[in-house]
């Protein structure tokens, strides 16, 4: 009875879901992260554009970026990301913004920020392991309000897209210099040791969806037709 019992709980611990072992900080990402995006998604006039919003390939969240992780060498912004995929956004992938020459000049003690991956070739470059933004990736600072029109053509031909919210103001941002890569600490936490973020996104493995990403997704599914009050 006592080698059964021993087993069993061996199976569990191998078995069990890794979901479990998320931290604290990274249960409180997914929920401020799901905060921000609701609030920029159903900003009546100065929001994301939707034209815009329904051609991005993925979305990166970093919440409560502190002017502090610029100054501080090795310091970074946490935040996730999720793509949108033939069975709707993917269950989210945790991220890590190292600084960028850009942070001193924002000019806020805190900021929210929200980048939009464009193409699948900005996806690729950032699932290969990291990206220089501007470097090896192209970024410039999103268009604000709810159509795109007014977007310049580096705008429109970049592969990603980058805006900041702080104090209830919302602007694009060029976000040139930083270096935007998965955290594989975290991802290992919510998935196990062997899945990759690429995993993640493109559902080559099976995961368990994790409950605390829930009200995340759901920022993420919302449809945004202020006219109409129309939602999903």
């Amino acid at each position: 009875m006592k080698a059964i019992s021993i087993a069993a709980f061996a199976l569990c611990v191998t078995a069990g879901p890794a979901f479990a072992a998320l931290s604290n900080d990274e249960v409180k990402r997914l929920n401020e992260a799901g905060t921000i995006l609701t609030h920029l998604r159903t900003a009546p006039d100065k929001g994301v554009p939707e034209e815009l919003w329904k051609k991005a390939e993925c979305v990166v969240v970093i919440p409560n970026m502190k002017k502090a992780a610029f100054v501080v060498g090795g310091e970074y912004g946490s935040g996730v990301m999720s793509c949108h995929g033939t069975k709707g956004w993917s269950q989210p992938v945790f991220m890590q913004l190292a600084k960028g020459s850009w942070g001193l000049q924002v000019g806020a003690e805190q900021i929210d920020l929200m980048l939009l991956i464009m193409n699948r070739r900005g996806v690729e470059k950032l699932l290969a392991d990291k990206v220089s933004l501007g470097t090896d990736a192209s970024v410039a600072a999103g268009p604000v309000g709810r159509h795109a029109a007014a977007a310049t053509d580096a705008q429109l031909h970049a592969e990603m897209l980058s805006y900041s919210h702080t104090e209830g103001l919302f602007a694009g941002i060029d976000l040139s210099g930083g270096v935007l890569h998965p955290d594989k600490d975290a991802d290992a936490r919510a998935y196990g040791p062997n899945v990759t973020a690429r995993d993640v996104v493109n559902g080559t493995k099976p995961i368990a969806a994790l409950p605390e990403a829930r009200p995340f997704i759901r920022a993420l599914r919302q449809d945004v037709a202020p006219t109409t009050g129309h939602k999903q």
